[in-house]
């Protein structure tokens, strides 16, 4: 039973039923593109390209824009980014230094993120050493103009030294600091984990965190297939916002979930779903969202929005104006053209009615 008057919610996520209170339900997203790749590259960036990545991710705009808060990356991704042959959501023509820090699976025995945790103690003295080494390099990346890729190494092995000396970004990522109740609560998987270690990041400054978590392509046996994934989502989500709310962090903090698309309202011969961009649902929570309401419907079968359809340049205006950054501004490629970040959608206004 929903806590939500009127509003039904799975048996399978019963406590998602329970913090419903907490969220607006969009659900009309709605595009037309039924391709993981280019899907997944609209939704994560706002702007419709190739499957390749055109454009860049939000969190890669919001990196570039913001920038650092103390020795933490801006844009964190956990595990890592959509991956399918390639990873998905990244700096495009903003350049590798915009690119995501992947934390990796926090859900890992003896989880470790590469170049924050040091394989052996770092003495003063090898510090120094280091810290010579990457003066070389330093003097290297200055004798090449205009290499992006060499500058971009540079930053990020002078940032990964920086890291591995910091205390403040060691504590971020362990997450074994935790009390056992809390992580269980959140559950022990790699989704309710990494919910877990986007809380930690938050709160600790960084600026735009990515949960990415795969495996909901289910052309077949999706009834059998979702008695799986549904409770560790239902589990994780719901102990984030809960979190988060308790902590404070839910005031500040926009927390938005969603896919790249919805699944095709009849079940096909072999009992799954298939690719359907027409209608989705995405949760909306936290900034000054309106608790406890739903925007947009869709037709008796759930097959096409019918009122307030969102598109992805929809939500990512939405969250780009949360950040306080101007979706309409230039950014300039390395050619020299102007680029906006996006150029269209709108706010969903309804979410703060």
């Amino acid at each position: 039973t929903s806590c939500l008057p009127g509003v039904q919610v799975s048996e399978k996520l019963s406590l998602m039923a329970q913090v419903m209170n907490k969220i607006s339900l969009v659900r009309s997203g709605s595009h037309n593109n039924d391709h993981h790749e280019t899907a997944t590259n609209w939704v994560m960036c706002g702007r419709f390209g190739s499957a390749f990545g055109d454009f860049p991710a939000i969190g890669a705009v919001a990196a570039h824009e913001l920038g650092f808060r103390g020795q933490l990356p801006p844009y964190v991704a956990v595990p890592r980014n959509p991956s399918f042959t390639w990873e998905l959501g990244k700096s495009a023509y903003l350049g590798g230094r915009y690119e995501s820090f992947r934390a990796g699976d926090p859900n890992e025995a003896n989880y470790k993120v590469q170049d924050v945790s040091p394989n052996e103690p770092v003495t003063s003295q090898r510090a120094e050493r280091r810290k010579n080494l990457l003066g070389a390099v330093d003097d290297l990346a200055k004798q090449v103009q205009g290499n992006d890729q060499i500058a971009t190494y540079d930053e990020f092995h002078q940032r990964a030294a920086t890291m591995i000396l910091s205390s403040e970004a060691r504590s971020a990522f362990s997450i074994e600091a935790e009390n056992d109740k809390l992580r269980e609560r959140y559950g022990r998987n790699t989704f309710g984990q990494s919910c877990l270690l986007g809380r930690r990041l938050i709160e600790r400054g960084v600026r735009f965190v990515t949960v990415n978590y795969a495996g909901w392509d289910h052309h077949a046996k999706i009834f059998d297939s979702l008695n799986k994934k549904l409770p560790e989502m239902d589990q994780g989500f719901s102990a984030l916002l809960e979190d988060m709310d308790t902590r404070g962090l839910l005031a500040e903090t926009l927390v938005v979930m969603f896919g790249e698309f919805g699944r095709s309202p009849k079940v096909n011969k072999d009992a799954g779903r298939d690719h359907w961009g027409p209608a989705a649902s995405l949760v909306f929570a936290g900034a000054g969202v309106t608790r406890g309401q739903v925007v947009g419907s869709t037709d008796k079968f759930g097959g096409f929005a019918t009122r307030r359809p969102v598109a992805p340049a929809d939500v990512a205006c939405t969250v780009y104006e949360a950040l306080g950054i101007d979706p309409r501004k230039m950014l300039i490629d390395p050619a020299g053209r102007p680029n906006a970040i996006l150029d269209a959608g709108e706010t969903i206004k309804e979410l703060y009615a």
